[in-house]
């Protein structure tokens, strides 16, 4: 018999380059700027489940919806009585109306950033160039554009509705502005804490219970132990008592900047010069500190 032929296979050369159909972009390179603004366009939509599925939509559309209703209503109560003025103050829709406002963000800060964290996708974005104070920036201005959308929406209505009315157009234009000036405050200091919270752990349903805790609960722990100094013959700790709860700074900026009446138990808001300024830095310093963190916190997940 034939010896048999034995075939040895030939050496592959390690430093073989396939091409797999790539084409080369030639094209103009767009850089940070526009990275930045279609991550801050793209997580504005999401905070409305606009660009994802049908199911993403129903939460923030129908908090939307409740957040509006009572104004509507309102508005519909003005237009078909004799009212001389609406029933409730601009700057005080809001405080009313906090409740919406920290499901809403317990349900959207988590889905803006805790995703990317979950699905370890962050460093897809630092793949191009975008540095991590674009990324955090994006995030915190869509989630206070989109929180923006959600309180100003609702006084916008009540403007509208009191100009339909014919109430007095100087009147209702100033408490307009205010209760913009108020919601914006409110938009920064509620969007930069509900973003910390949601980027200290990927679990998205610790970061919503995290954050109803810290927006929601710590106005009725606030209140009640308001309550109880002005039981106790002690007055003139309610109003240093609200640096304490999110919800009742603003309420304490908006007394003493705006003009607006206290929602304060007793109606004991910020009441000297001194304490209105230690309520506005607060405010200022715990939206600078809340950045702070968010650079912080992506400098330790390798996004420097």
């Amino acid at each position: 018999m034939p010896p048999e032929t034995v075939k040895t296979a030939s050496p592959t050369a390690p430093d073989v380059i396939h091409n797999i159909g790539y084409r080369h972009y030639d094209g103009p390179r767009l850089g940070r700027a526009y990275a930045r603004r279609s991550l801050f366009s793209q997580s504005l939509r999401g905070a409305y489940g606009l660009g994802r599925s049908g199911k993403s939509k129903v939460l923030p559309m129908i908090l939307f919806a409740v957040m509006t209703a009572p104004a509507l209503m309102i508005v519909a109560v003005a237009l078909t009585t004799n009212m001389t003025k609406l029933p409730i103050e601009y700057t005080r829709y809001a405080i009313i109306m906090q409740a919406v406002i920290g499901l809403y963000l317990a349900a959207q800060a988590p889905q803006s950033v805790s995703r990317d964290l979950r699905f370890r996708v962050t460093s897809l974005y630092f793949s191009r160039p975008i540095e991590r104070i674009d990324y955090v920036a994006a995030k915190f201005a869509a989630m206070t554009a989109a929180l923006f959308i959600l309180t100003a929406a609702p006084i916008l209505i009540l403007y509208v509705g009191a100009l339909l009315a014919k109430f007095g157009f100087a009147d209702q234009t100033a408490g307009f502005g205010k209760a913009l000036v108020g919601v914006l405050l409110l938009s920064l200091l509620f969007s930069g804490i509900a973003l910390v919270i949601a980027a200290l752990t990927p679990r998205r349903g610790f970061g919503v219970a995290a954050i109803i805790a810290v927006l929601t609960l710590s106005y009725g722990a606030v209140t009640s132990v308001q309550g109880v100094a002005l039981a106790t013959g002690s007055p003139h700790a309610i109003g240093w008592l609200g640096l304490f709860s999110p919800i009742t700074l603003i309420d304490g900026v908006q007394t003493w900047w705006l003009g607006a009446s206290s929602s304060f138990v007793d109606g004991q808001g910020p009441s000297s010069v001194f304490a209105g300024i230690v309520y506005l830095l607060v405010v200022l310093g715990l939206i600078a500190g809340a950045f702070g963190l968010l650079m912080r916190r992506y400098g330790k997940v390798g996004l420097s």
